[in-house]
């Protein structure tokens, strides 16, 4: 039965190709403005860490002097001062725990001219909290960060590069005016969003190498990214105990259920400094996770979410027109639903016939509809930004965009179905 009412549905929209167009059109129309968008959202809107975003969670401590730029009580700062962070990891009050600050360094190649590279000097639980894929060596461990060693992982990008993708471990590059060894590379790896650094672009590529904190101020590279200091002096990110808050700190829970302890062990560790004469304002911590984060800091663009609205709104509109379409189609058509009604065809028959035209009206307007999605999203790829870059269309988009295409075809069916479903035949043959 259904082939035959596939084979029916063909031959009724072929003998009408200039309206079976205009509702693919519609229908095509409508599907790739909200594919598009709805893409795009869903990769600036991913889980950067799933499985346990829930559990990595920043510290905030209000470490200002006690004049400061916001009242007591308000948001602390966002990020760290050295001391803090530093001490923050070694108390190991959790599974990992990574401190981290943003660099630009000069890189001189053995052959070839020298380049500005963007690298993040880090602790060694980086690796394991956000799971980063190596291709050649390892990580460095915690006794080259307690050593300090000159260490570096390059990211797949430097390998290719300064070796060619070549393999590279104990090579040795010059940062600076530093020789550093290579123990690792990277596979390709890219967060998103980069919730760790928010500031330096949430959306940004991966760091070009990594590389230990305590080596990077031992060696005194530059540093790069947000500060926010509260005393009259030159910043010097080698003086631990600089009254500057710069230093990125995340730290990994065993679980969820963890954090009210880790809270609780920052306002202690708060109220230890306060009575130590280093904190000047009231104890106040915040503990965040990786989601919550990203909301408190609206990492995921307005404008995304509105362009979201509105091709969500303007899909509805298209369905809207395809409904149009439909019932004059099925009002042409009124004197052959009335013949084959008189034949014996049930109402639930023709129901079933015009649902099969509006579905295989649907699939073509699929197909319109990744068409012009593709082109769209090659759009947004071809613009500066870096969150144009990420938009691509996986399998799982493939899917939704048919069945999307597919049930709002359905849907404007279901009127013209059921308006044809009640054309009496007997008043039809009256009036052939």
């Amino acid at each position: 039965m259904f082939i035959d009412h596939l084979q029916s549905a063909w031959r009724a929209l072929k003998r009408s190709p200039a309206l079976t167009a205009l509702m693919v059109a519609a229908l095509a129309l409508g599907v790739g403005a909200s594919m598009t968008t709805l893409t795009i959202y869903r990769v600036l809107s991913q889980d950067p860490l799933p499985g346990k975003s829930d559990r990595v969670i920043t510290a905030q401590l209000d470490a200002a002097a006690k004049g400061g730029s916001a009242p007591p009580g308000a948001e602390p700062p966002n990020l760290l001062t050295r001391w803090d962070a530093e001490a923050l990891v070694n108390a190991k009050k959790a599974r990992y725990q990574a401190l981290m600050a943003g660099g630009q360094v000069v890189i001189v190649p053995d052959s070839g001219e020298r380049f500005i590279a963007r690298p993040r000097y880090t602790s060694s639980d980086f690796f394991p909290m956000f799971k980063v894929p190596m291709a050649q060596g390892r990580p460095w461990g915690a006794e080259q960060d307690e050593g300090r060693e000159p260490v570096v992982v390059l990211s797949h990008e430097m390998n290719q590069r300064l070796f060619g993708g070549a393999a590279s471990l104990d090579k040795s590059i010059t940062v600076g005016r530093h020789r550093l060894r290579v123990i690792g590379v990277m596979a390709p790896w890219r967060m998103v969003p980069s919730f760790y650094d928010v500031d330096s672009g949430a959306y940004s590529n991966a760091p070009d190498l990594l590389m230990p904190f305590s080596t990077a101020m031992d060696l005194k590279l530059g540093t790069a990214g947000s500060r926010q200091c509260w005393a009259e002096s030159s910043f010097e990110a080698q003086d631990p105990r600089q009254p500057c808050a710069w230093v990125q700190f995340w730290a990994e829970l065993d679980s969820a259920a963890g954090i009210p302890a880790y809270q609780q062990f920052l306002e202690v560790y708060s109220e230890t400094q306060r009575a130590s004469g280093r904190f000047e304002r009231p104890t106040n911590v915040r503990v965040r996770t990786v989601p919550q984060w990203l909301q408190y800091r609206d990492v995921l663009p307005d404008d995304v979410k509105l362009q979201l609205w509105l091709a969500m709104g303007f899909l509805a509109v298209c369905v809207l027109n395809t409904v149009g379409l439909m019932l004059a189609k099925t009002m042409r058509r009124a004197g052959e639903i009335g013949v084959r009604r008189a034949l014996g065809a049930s109402r639930a028959t023709m129901a079933a016939q015009f649902l099969t035209e509006a579905s295989v009206v649907g699939l073509l307007g699929a197909v319109g509809g990744l068409a012009l999605a593709q082109m769209g999203l090659l759009m947004a790829r071809g613009g500066t930004g870096d969150q144009g870059q990420l938009a691509r269309m996986d399998p799982t988009m493939l899917a939704i965009t048919v069945g999307v295409a597919v049930l709002a075809a359905v849907l404007a069916g279901v009127l013209p179905a059921w308006r044809a479903s009640q054309i009496s035949p007997a008043l039809q043959l009256k009036i052939q």
